[in-house]
This record gives structure tokens, C-alpha cells and sequence, in this order.
């Protein structure tokens, strides 16, 4: 049974994380932000813009959900300190082991929600899709960028119990992949995913190597989120060059007799994106627009920051060209976030998907 003094200092931990979502939230401007909301949207006129009242609606909803999912945490921590007060009044140790196993859930779901009010961009409620690439080095780097597209599966589906479909895949000539996008659906999918951009590195003795020599192999990972009509990216048609083309399996082999596969360049930019895994070409050129919209948006974005990061006078550091993780597994195992020097010494459980700690050090860093 814990002391009464560390009673109280668990308490101030929570009270202190929840004070910080209600600052991040601004849960006072964002009632008078609803009630203004609620105005408009009672308005006679407001469906005359459909585009306009779908934009209201939409905002409208979020900040409810936020202000109520807020209110609601703020109502059972308060619950939480009375139950406890009475478990160590009636000195009832059963009860109170009841009392810490409800409050172990509720810590839980604060530091969530603490994590959760960091995300602040336009786009980051949104579902995403995220690319990986293989470096130089042919059969090493397929293998690992295939290891990476397995980490961030079983961390989207088992982590955050998010919907994975695997949107495009290129098989490398015997193991691995030398290229692979997925497409993450979930509630702040983008928002979770986005840190994960950049150069991943890893080291160890190779698995093909008959000498068995140590190996560094090195992939890209790419987070795009999936652009709602809401956000405001207009896509000219007149800019973008459409091709088709039959889909292509391992070794280059067409595995398709219709040219189902979809390749769209953006002539102002010079973006191109590709879809080939969907079964009709209307699905891929669908998805592919999708993809283009968020590398737009990802565009605009990069130069809002930059122009951010010079008027504060500090150095930006933007786009896939930073090494942000490495994965060593010899001569000792350490997987270590470049960025924050967040380390784990469990590597495979790594692997296996338990990445949000280095997602969350590096939030945490930006904010």
C-alpha cells in the first residue's frame, strides 16, 4: 500500500498533465469558439454554401468531441482523488487496490490524451499514407526496408488498432522490397505517423554474408497525410500528365494484362506519384490523387516552416535527406532516435511495433 505521500505525488503528476491538455486545448476560447459555431449552424442560409457549412460542421464537431472528452477526463479524475480519499479513511486495503487499478486505467488514458493534444497541424486528424524506400546495397537494404514496412504494420494494427492496406509494393529480386506504401486509417493517424519521416539506419551482421561481416544498410520512410476536400489544396487538371501502365511484380514481371497502374506528374512541381495495387484503374488514380494532394500540402507546409524557422533565426531541418534513427544489433543492441537520444536496449520489441516512445519524445521536443 503506497505511503500517503506518494499518494499525493502521483495525484499532482495527473493534475499537472491534465492542466497541460486544458492549455493545449484552450478549453475557454474553445467554448465561445462552439457557441459561435453553434450560431452559424443554426443559421436558415447556412447550407446555400454547401462547401462552407460542411467546413463549420466539421470544426463544430471536433471541438465538441474535445471539450466533452476533456470535461469528462477532468470529471473522473476528480472521482478518482474522493475514492481514494475514502479508501484511506476506511484504511480498507482491498478496496483501495481496486481504487489503484481504476487509476492505472485513467493514467493511461491522460498521458494519451496529454500526447494527443500535441497534435496541432491542419492535417494531423487525418488518415496518412507512408512510404518506404530501400537504400544502396541491393539485398541488404531490400530486407530491411521490408522489416520496417513489418514494424510499422504491426504498430499501426496492434498499437493504436488502426486499418493498414497495403497500397503499392515492389518486390526486390530475391528478399525484401525495394519500395512499399501502405495506407494508415485511424483517428490521428497522420498526427502519430508524421515523426516517423526520414532516414532509418541499421547495423548488423549479415544474415547473406558467408563471412558473416558486419553491414549497414540504410532506407527512406516518407508520412504523407491523406488530404480531406476540407483542406483547401486545389489540383488544376490542366497541370497534371496522366500515364497508365500494365502493374509490375518482383523481377519486373507484369502481373497484369490491363493497364491498370496509375502515374501522375504535377508540371508546376514536378511531384510524381504512382498507385498499382488497386484492381481497376479508377481506384488507383483515386488513390494516387490522394497521394498527390498530401505531398502538395507537405510542400506548402515545408515552406511555412522554413520561413518560420528564419524568422526566429534558426537552422531548418526539413524533408526525408536526415538519418533520425539507428538500429544497431552488433556488437551490442540499441535502437536510438538521432534527434531526441531517446534509446531502447529491446530491440526486437522494437521490431515488433512498440515505437511510440521515440513518436512521443520527439513531440514532446517540438512542443
Amino acid at each position: 500500500m503506497k505511503t500517503y505521500l506518494e499518494i499525493l505525488e502521483y495525484f499532482q503528476g495527473l493534475n499537472k498533465s491534465i492542466s497541460l491538455i486544458r492549455r493545449c486545448l484552450d478549453i475557454e476560447k474553445s467554448k465561445l469558439r462552439l457557441e459561435e459555431l453553434d450560431s452559424q449552424a443554426s443559421n436558415d442560409d447556412l447550407w446555400q454554401d454547401k462547401q462552407k457549412a460542411q467546413e463549420i460542421l466539421k470544426e463544430r464537431s471536433k471541438i465538441k468531441n474535445d471539450i466533452e472528452s476533456f470535461l469528462k477526463l477532468e470529471s473522473d479524475y476528480n472521482d478518482a482523488i474522493s475514492l481514494m480519499k475514502s479508501a484511506i479513511d476506511e484504511n480498507d486495503e482491498e478496496f483501495f487496490s481496486e481504487v489503484e487499478s481504476e487509476l492505472a486505467k485513467l493514467e493511461k488514458l491522460i498521458k494519451l490524451k496529454e500526447i494527443e493534444s500535441l497534435f496541432t497541424g491542419e492535417a494531423d486528424n487525418n488518415n496518412c499514407f507512408l512510404e518506404i524506400h530501400s537504400g544502396a546495397g541491393g539485398t541488404e537494404s531490400n530486407d530491411w526496408a521490408e522489416m520496417l514496412m513489418r514494424m510499422y504494420i504491426r504498430w499501426a494494427e496492434i498499437y493504436h488498432n488502426f486499418k493498414v492496406e497495403v497500397v503499392e509494393k515492389l518486390e526486390g529480386e530475391s528478399v525484401g522490397i525495394k519500395s512499399a506504401m501502405i495506407k494508415i486509417v485511424g483517428e490521428k493517424a497522420y498526427g502519430w505517423a508524421k515523426s516517423e519521416s526520414g532516414i532509418h539506419r541499421l547495423v548488423r551482421i549479415s544474415p547473406f554474408d558467408a563471412n558473416g561481416k558486419r553491414h549497414t544498410s540504410f532506407a527512406s520512410v516518407g508520412v504523407t497525410p491523406v488530404i480531406e476536400d476540407l483542406i483547401d489544396i486545389a489540383v488544376d487538371e490542366k497541370d497534371l500528365k496522366i500515364d497508365t501502365y500494365r502493374a509490375s511484380g518482383a523481377g519486373g514481371q507484369h502481373v497484369n494484362k490491363t493497364e491498370s497502374a496509375v502515374r501522375i506528374t504535377h508540371i508546376p512541381t514536378g511531384v510524381v506519384v504512382q498507385c498499382q495495387n488497386g484492381r481497376s484503374q479508377h481506384r488507383n488514380k483515386d488513390e494516387a490523387l490522394k497521394l498527390l494532394k498530401g505531398r502538395l500540402y507537405q510542400i506548402e507546409l515545408e515552406k511555412k516552416e522554413q520561413k518560420m524557422a528564419e524568422e526566429y533565426g534558426k537552422k531548418c531541418d526539413i524533408g526525408w535527406g536526415n538519418q533520425i534513427r539507428s538500429y544497431v544489433m552488433h556488437p551490442y543492441q540499441m535502437v536510438k532516435d538521432l534527434r531526441t537520444g531517446h534509446e531502447v536496449g529491446n530491440i526486437n520489441s522494437v521490431f515488433d511495433g512498440n515505437i511510440d516512445c521515440f513518436i512521443v519524445s520527439v513531440l514532446t521536443k517540438q512542443n
